[in-house]
């Protein structure tokens, strides 16, 4: 019979105790203290990288960048020009149903045709009447009278570094002579077009709305005689000469007012 000593516990093979791991000490970190005198201890990589990490933190870190001053933006030159043109109507006396005015017709960048009345600048010495009449010539080859004020049309738009504010004043005229041409440098074609039809034909709407309005002062005309048109407004003569926004390939056209009998004052865009 075997005796088991009283102080020795019998446990079981599941709660055998667990054997404690011996912990290492990590690579690189000293021992507490000082180094003995005369060893020469090796600097751990932290320690020997310390420096440098520094110097590369402080090149990394971003520079007061100093504040630049903001160009202002160049201010573009404003110019003012004044222009005249017409709506010339042949058979004004007849039946609208046969009554025909001139357009001249412009290709524009996209190479559609753009349909519009005939106008340009107004020169010195002249009146918009005057001008009206001439440019009428000019651009169409036909003669016309002047019977009333359409209205005036204004717009801006820049060209050359410059901001031009355009004004042009239109009149209804009468056909009185001359056959249509189209030989003037800044006009494509030239038409006949039936009034009844300027609506759909003239490319821009302020033009549109002007042919509304001499649509009824024709109604006047039939109506009620010459007497019935309103007055001309009173129209004085440029003092001075003014800009002329037409130019080619970003300079004025030289050429153009050296060669007799060619016009130099194009009406630029727009209406």
């Amino acid at each position: 019979m075997l005796f088991m000593p009283a102080n020795i516990a019998e446990v079981s093979e599941g709660e055998q105790p667990r054997s404690r791991r011996r912990r290492g000490r990590r690579r690189g970190r000293r021992a507490a203290g000082p180094p003995p005198a005369g060893t020469d201890q090796p600097r751990t990589q932290s320690q020997a990288t310390a420096p440098n990490a520094t110097q590369e933190q402080n090149s990394r870190s971003p520079k007061p960048q100093k504040a630049r001053p903001r160009r202002t933006p160049d201010r573009l030159r404003t110019v003012h020009e004044t222009s005249a043109g017409g709506l010339v109507i042949d058979g004004i006396d007849g039946p609208k149903d046969r009554q025909v005015a001139a357009l001249i017709g412009r290709i524009d960048r996209r190479g559609r045709m753009l349909w519009s009345l005939p106008k340009g600048h107004i020169e010195l010495g002249e009146t918009a009447e005057q001008t009206a009449i001439r440019e009428v010539a000019e651009e169409t080859g036909i003669q016309g009278d002047v019977l009333a004020a359409l209205g005036s049309i204004d717009y801006w738009f820049v060209t050359e570094g410059r901001r031009v504010h355009k004004t042009v004043h239109h009149y209804l005229m009468r056909f009185s002579g001359g056959e249509l041409s189209d030989e003037d440098v800044e006009v494509t074609e030239v038409a006949w077009v039936p009034v009844r039809e300027l609506p759909s034909r003239l490319a821009y709407a302020d033009e549109r709305r002007l042919a509304a309005v001499a649509d009824e002062l024709i109604d006047k005309l039939h109506a009620d005689g010459p007497g019935a048109l309103p007055p001309l407004p009173r129209s004085t003569p440029r003092r001075r000469p003014q800009t002329h926004s037409h130019v080619r390939n970003g300079k004025p056209d030289r050429s153009a007012q050296s060669q007799p009998g060619r016009r130099t004052n194009g009406c630029g865009q727009g209406p």
